[in-house]
């Protein structure tokens, strides 16, 4: 097999993660006997250092002959002069454009390794934490009009019943494949886009009849996070929410270092990356957990490629390793053992070819 996969480095911390996940890649490669095509692209901060602009003519060239984006993290203080159109946040919102990339899987597991380190009650933890959120990406209120005129400040949040029908099409195949359950999180007690949500979820649920809905608002949601996690397989919800949900979720798990996304759309073309963002205070110090970054190659293997061998092989080879004691500082903990990025990334290889 033979794919085009470019590699956005990013900031600060990015470009090391990334080298881990390369390394990775690599490894599967050469057992599998694939070949991947590695193009570097400048986006982010990296881009505005190189050519002044966040998301270059260039590097969309790029970015639309790939079949899949490898992104490490973007932004940082040092770009907070920026205009607002050329944050280095911005390239992503146009990454995610340009590929028509409207959903977002962000899985939320607790890995049975680290349970010590969630800060939920032991009595919670051991029931288990395994759910994605299924986000909509390139809708309601971040892409919606945004204005202040004197005294007066508008954002508008906007959802037509397409854009509800697609990403609420892929939380219901999503679930189809784990535990046939789909909790659409909404305001629908206030929006009227979340009345259109719920109206369009529930005729489309038809045509799902062995996956189980139910409906939640928002707030409550955010609570029963905190209280029984393990109650949710598949939570379904527009952009803005899933962006205050996923990242409530992703600290349930103790750690944000080991969590990686997808952001697909209607073809296999899919943005892959870890939840956390550059970490300016310990770039450069071999500190960084690879881990997300790896881990959203093994979503890359699954859900662009279609390769289950290889994403299995990563997520089995990263379990091991927790298994065996080692830990990035970020997850560390008394009588483990205390490794850095590379180490990590090199340790994750290892096991890959063992397998």
């Amino acid at each position: 097999m033979e794919k085009r996969i470019a590699i956005v480095r990013g900031d600060y911390i990015g470009p090391e993660i990334v080298g881990e996940a390369i390394k990775v890649l690599r490894s599967i490669e050469a057992k599998y006997h694939h070949t991947f095509i590695y193009d570097e692209v400048l986006a982010g901060g990296a881009a505005i250092d190189a050519t002044g602009e966040c998301l270059p003519q260039v590097s969309i060239v790029a970015l639309k002959q790939a079949d899949a984006v490898l992104l490490g993290a973007v932004g940082g203080p040092k770009y907070d002069s920026q205009p607002a159109n050329n944050r280095p946040e911005k390239a992503l919102l146009r990454i995610r454009s340009l590929l028509g990339l409207f959903a977002n899987l962000r899985p939320a597991i607790l890995f049975p390794q680290l349970a010590d380190a969630s800060p939920l009650k032991p009595e919670i933890v051991q029931k288990g934490i395994d759910f994605v959120v299924v986000r909509e990406l390139t809708g309601g209120i971040y892409f919606g009009k945004h204005e202040t005129i004197g005294d007066l400040a508008v954002d508008e949040m906007a959802y037509s019943v397409e854009e509800i029908q697609r990403i609420a099409k892929v939380a219901f195949e999503t679930a189809q494949v784990r535990h046939h359950k789909v909790t659409c999180v909404d305001k629908a007690n206030v929006l009227d886009t979340s009345k259109l949500w719920r109206k369009v979820v529930k005729d489309l649920a038809k045509e799902y009849p062995d996956v189980e809905l139910n409906f939640m608002y928002v707030d409550n949601a955010a609570m029963q996070l905190c209280k029984d996690p393990s109650q949710f397989d598949v939570i379904l919800t527009e952009n803005m929410f899933g962006d205050i949900l996923s990242d409530e979720a992703s600290m349930l798990t103790g750690t944000i270092g080991t969590i990686g996304s997808a952001s697909l759309g209607s073809t296999s073309v899919g943005m892959y990356e870890p939840i956390h963002g550059s970490a300016p205070d310990i770039a450069g110090k071999d500190m960084a957990n690879p881990l997300g970054t790896i881990l959203s190659v093994a979503m890359m293997m699954r859900y662009s490629f279609h390769l289950e061998k290889e994403a299995q092989d990563i997520e089995k080879a990263v379990n091991t390793i927790l298994d065996e004691g080692y830990r990035t500082a970020d997850m560390m903990s008394e009588g483990m053992k205390q490794v850095g990025c590379q180490e990590m990334g090199d340790l994750v290889v290892k096991q890959i070819e063992n397998y």
